[in-house]
């Protein structure tokens, strides 16, 4: 008997450690379940913030997706643009990046997918092609010489070169005609398309360059420069950030701001394309535009996104009213094309 009822007691000490084993066994998928809905959570929070910018599932665009931040370069000087601040980078082009961000990754927070680099006039070409930057927004003009070595999407803003003298205006200066004289300086900055235009008015002009509209500033205060030249939209920027300057004359160029990518970028500009129409199209752009550059000048009439570089402007199923005016779809073929078009040597024509 009493070997028995060890034999029984052993009996049911096997059965308990087996159904601990088995319910043991059974936890592990409930906690693999658990997983299984918190990734699911994710993916829900995932669909939630999915981009609805047509062009946004594109292969180049969903590089940038993937790697979580866009690497933008943008001027860390130009007032009511791309201004260095304690709360990060202000201003319309900083505005407009964040725009396009949003489109990219639609979670509401753009500001946690972007990485601003400094951008001067004179590296922006080299900072696309040598991959430091994904793209350029930095009162960037678009223009043909460029074109042949970045892209561009856009424009998303349009303005005139002009010039700026000291406040009451002491030398009658009303335009390039009145700077032709080696007894007049004026300032423009290293690698711009202002500078060269500025050359090209006012050949026998005499011409003092820095490397930022800032320094011109400082040296008009300083009383070594008589005018300073460029886009008249930076210009009441340097008013606003300096005071006792003024803009003077009609403006003298055409300056069509575009955002800057990498040569053959096809899927990314067709795509920044779509979402600066829908921006314009929502009053986003008006917004931006109130908020910044807005406090010194009247909110114009967005540009219109026609740009003759390109034979493809709007990506395939393109929601914007401009699409039919400009073409629309790009072929796989052409993305293709562009993509495997070499790249050439740095230049110096920035602006």
């Amino acid at each position: 008997m009493r070997l028995r009822r060890f034999r029984v007691l052993g009996l049911v000490l096997s059965l308990l450690l087996l159904l601990a084993a088995c319910g043991g066994g059974e936890e592990e998928p409930e906690e693999a379940g658990g997983a299984t809905e918190a990734a699911g959570d994710t993916e829900t929070a995932g669909a939630e913030g999915e981009a609805t910018t047509v062009g946004a599932d594109a292969p180049g665009v969903q590089e940038l997706r993937d790697a979580g931040t866009v690497r933008v370069g943008i001027k860390y000087d130009q007032p009511l643009y791309g201004i260095q601040s304690p709360d990060g980078v202000v201003g319309f082009d900083a505005e407009i990046a964040k725009l396009i961000v949003e489109g990219i990754f639609g979670d509401g927070d753009p500001e946690s997918h972007i990485e601003f680099t400094e951008a001067v006039s004179a590296n922006r070409e080299p900072f696309l092609q040598n991959d430091e930057v994904d793209m350029v927004i930095a009162t960037y003009t678009m223009n043909d010489e460029r074109d042949q070595i970045v892209d561009f999407a856009g424009p998303y803003y349009e303005t005139g070169q002009q010039l700026m003298v000291p406040e009451g205006n002491p030398e009658g200066i009303e335009s390039p005609d009145d700077l032709n004289t080696p007894d007049l300086t004026t300032c423009s900055v290293e690698g711009s398309t202002s500078l060269q235009n500025f050359e090209e008015a006012a050949p026998e002009g005499d011409t003092l360059v820095f490397d930022s509209y800032s320094r011109c500033a400082e040296a008009m205060n300083d009383g070594r420069v008589d005018a300073t030249t460029t886009d008249g939209a930076i210009l009441f920027g340097l008013v606003d950030e300096f005071g006792g300057f003024e803009v003077v004359g009609e403006e003298f160029s055409d300056e069509p701001y575009g955002v800057g990518l990498p040569e053959g970028a096809t899927d990314v500009r067709l795509f920044v394309n779509e979402r600066i129409c829908q921006i314009q199209e929502s009053g986003e752009w008006d917004q931006a535009f109130e908020d910044t550059v807005g406090v010194v000048a009247e909110t114009p009439e967005p540009p219109a996104i026609d740009s003759e570089m390109y034979d493809e402007v709007f990506p395939e199923g393109s929601e914007c009213p401009q699409a039919s005016e400009t073409g629309g779809a790009t072929s796989e073929a052409s993305s293709e094309m562009d993509m495997s078009e070499p790249m050439t040597e740095p230049t110096e024509m920035s602006s």
